[in-house]
């Protein structure tokens, strides 16, 4: 990752995909919990968000990812007015899974430092 100058300290920095420059926010940071070590299983997930009037990728640096699955059965509210990207709460066959929701995931100042304020220059 290309660090970003000026970033917040969850925004480790920039991802070069095929050429296209990513932001990339590190869940944990996010969370208020200290960064992991890299580990096998950390991945950096692709996501869209709208953001600076149209729809961009961003990357979520997490720590562990052991899986994809469908989420079949009841959903409870659990976000967080801190943390108001903090979605639903699923069961799961080791515990709990704590979904996020993408569309929050930015404050203002922070979606105008990543992607511009989405005005023409």
């Amino acid at each position: 990752l290309k660090a970003l100058p000026g970033a917040p300290h969850f925004v480790p920095g920039l991802l070069d995909l095929h050429g296209e420059a990513l932001p990339v926010i590190d869940v944990s940071r996010l969370a208020g919990t200290p960064p992991d070590a890299v580990r096998y299983d950390t991945r950096i997930l692709l996501v869209d968000v709208y953001a600076a009037g149209r729809t961009r990728r961003l990357g979520l640096k997490c720590e562990r990812v052991v899986g994809v699955a469908a989420i079949d059965g009841p959903l409870a509210e659990a976000g967080e007015a801190c943390a108001p990207w903090l979605g639903q709460v699923a069961p799961d066959a080791h515990g709990m899974l704590q979904l996020l929701d993408p569309a929050h995931l930015l404050a203002p100042d922070v979606e105008a430092l990543l992607f511009g304020t989405g005005e023409a220059t």
